[in-house]
């Protein structure tokens, strides 16, 4: 009787035999040796970064009296202000190196610059705001500048005689036609661009792209040689509008891509999902997403052309007369009739100017606050009229359901 031995199990080649001695752990973590630091704060100000604000611009302003007006031959307002600002930075720097690493006098000096350059984009725009209407307070106190036309007003006659109201309703009959025709175009395009694509789309945005830094009088002289010298043979406010929709519409069709872009594609999967067609998709999810984009973007393009003067001169002539014939006579516009008026050595033509300008300049803030007005809600807050009209809808497929069901049970 034998006896069967079983042979040796060779242990795998990765096992190692076990080692002698106390275990070590694999990963060393190294000691902490220096404080951490405190989080510094990114939203607020310290006492400490307000004093040395305060300290620098005051530093900053006696350098710069030191230099003009006693210590150097400077002279000037602007170089004044250059001076005490650099004067400033270099004192801030030096405040906020005390005590700080460079991390944070870094931070803290573009945080400086980011809010110098805020004030002086502010300051500018109200500078002009406010220069155009104190420059035209003495035309704009007298109402007859809204009533009356320059049919009988003179260079000599006073500022109770004569007013703008041609120019205000051609402005508007101008830029009403220009509209027109630019947002279906410029928004159907960027629709197009984006929901469509192709080589052809390329081609389009690369032309859109390039029409952004077209010449105004360019845009003028086309609409003279190919509207005016071959159709109409004489100037008027179509061809003016004309003009402005070629300068209004690149700026929509760019903006409005842009805008559609930020669209989440998300939405449109889940429209598609949902059995929608593309039409559907875009009318029902994508337009009403980016509605408030698409009313800047036609904002862009009408401050672009409203304020247009170059193509207007060209294409529909100066007049003192009122003109509600877009397609007959000669139409004036604001800008063109603030050029017309600016232009002219009478202190009172002048003050008609400014007053010119100032109505401008409400009448521009009037269509920002009505586009705000209509378009500027949030994507999917609806109005009170939409909110009936979605509650009716619903109760009107609950019905439909319901009597379904009924009918089926039957």
């Amino acid at each position: 009787m034998s006896t069967v031995v079983d042979p040796p199990v060779a242990s795998p080649p990765n096992e190692t035999a076990p080692r002698s001695g106390p275990v070590r752990p694999a990963t060393v973590l190294p000691q902490r040796t220096a404080p951490i630091a405190p989080r510094r704060n990114l939203r607020g100000s310290t006492r400490e970064e307000v004093f040395n604000v305060v300290g620098a611009v005051v530093g900053g302003c006696a350098i710069a009296f030191l230099l003009f007006g006693w210590l150097a031959p400077l002279t000037g307002i602007i170089g004044w202000f250059v001076v005490a600002f650099l004067a400033f930075l270099g004192l801030y720097v030096l405040l906020a190196r005390t005590g700080n690493d460079r991390e944070h006098v870094v931070d803290r000096v573009v945080t400086v610059l980011l809010y110098s350059a805020g004030t002086l984009l502010f300051g500018s725009l109200l500078f002009i705001v406010v220069f155009t209407l104190v420059s035209g307070w003495p035309a704009l106190r007298h109402l007859n500048l809204f009533t009356q036309t320059m049919e009988v007003a003179g260079p000599l006659d006073p500022l109770h005689v004569g007013g703008v109201l041609h120019a205000i309703v051609g402005t508007l009959i101008q830029i009403g036609i220009a509209l027109a025709i630019t947002v279906p175009l410029g928004i159907g395009t960027a629709i197009y661009l984006n929901e469509v694509g192709g080589r052809f789309a390329r081609f389009v945005r690369t032309i859109s792209d390039a029409m952004t830094a077209l010449p105004s009088i360019v845009a003028g002289l086309f609409v003279y040689a190919a509207v005016i010298q071959l159709v109409t043979l004489e100037r008027n406010g179509f061809a003016a509008a004309l003009a402005i929709a070629v300068m209004m519409l690149p700026i929509i069709i760019r903006a409005a891509d842009v805008v559609l872009r930020l669209v989440p594609h998300n939405l449109r999967e889940a429209s598609y999902g949902l059995g929608a067609g593309r039409w559907k998709t875009v009318w029902h999810v994508v337009l009403p997403t980016a509605r408030p984009g698409l009313v800047t973007s036609v904002i862009l393009g009408t401050a672009r052309g409203i304020g247009e003067t170059s193509p207007v001169l060209l294409t529909s002539g100066i007049t003192a007369v009122l003109n509600l014939n877009p397609f007959q006579d000669p139409m004036i516009s604001l800008p063109l009739q603030i050029f017309a008026l600016v232009g002219s050595p009478e202190p009172n033509m002048i003050a008609r100017g400014f007053g010119t300008a100032a109505v401008l300049l409400l009448l521009v803030l009037g269509l920002f606050v009505l586009a705000r007005v209509l378009g500027g809600r949030k994507p999917g807050e609806l109005s009170e009229a939409e909110r009936r009209r979605v509650r009716r809808r619903s109760m009107e497929d609950l019905q439909r359901m319901t009597s379904g069901r009924e009918g089926g049970n039957r």
